[in-house]
């Protein structure tokens, strides 16, 4: 059994992408996040202090949305998955990215990628 911890649609502004202009000014995505991690410790002793910190998690998306600048969704789930293992008690993750308005000449809500990665034993 594996669990989960789902953190659904963290929006954020990011300069990413690869064509001219797009990371002159900042663009909306949208980032979920199913963390693999042992929650049976945490889910039986209802003790805050074992669980994952849930708000480590996304602070550690968002720094690498809003800090870095890249020219590839795949590139940015890349490190966003690095950050998300580097937290305590992370076993695995999943990293959906979303670019909310993808510079194509069509009505397409978003383009994204989903990644799946483990810690390293």
């Amino acid at each position: 059994m594996t669990d989960r911890i789902e953190l659904r649609a963290l929006r954020l502004l990011g300069r990413h992408g690869a064509l001219p202009g797009e990371r002159d000014r900042a663009q909306p995505f949208e980032v979920d996040l199913d963390v693999e991690a042992d929650l049976s410790i945490p889910g039986r002793a209802d003790d805050l202090g074992l669980a994952v910190d849930y708000g480590a998690l996304v602070e550690a998306a968002a720094a690498i949305v809003a800090d870095t600048s890249v020219a590839l969704l795949e590139t940015l789930a890349e490190g966003i998955a690095d950050a998300v293992l580097a937290q305590p008690g992370v076993d695995g993750v999943t990293v959906t990215v979303r670019k909310l308005r993808p510079p194509v000449p069509f009505d397409l809500a978003s383009a994204g990628v989903r990644i799946e990665r483990r810690a390293r034993s």
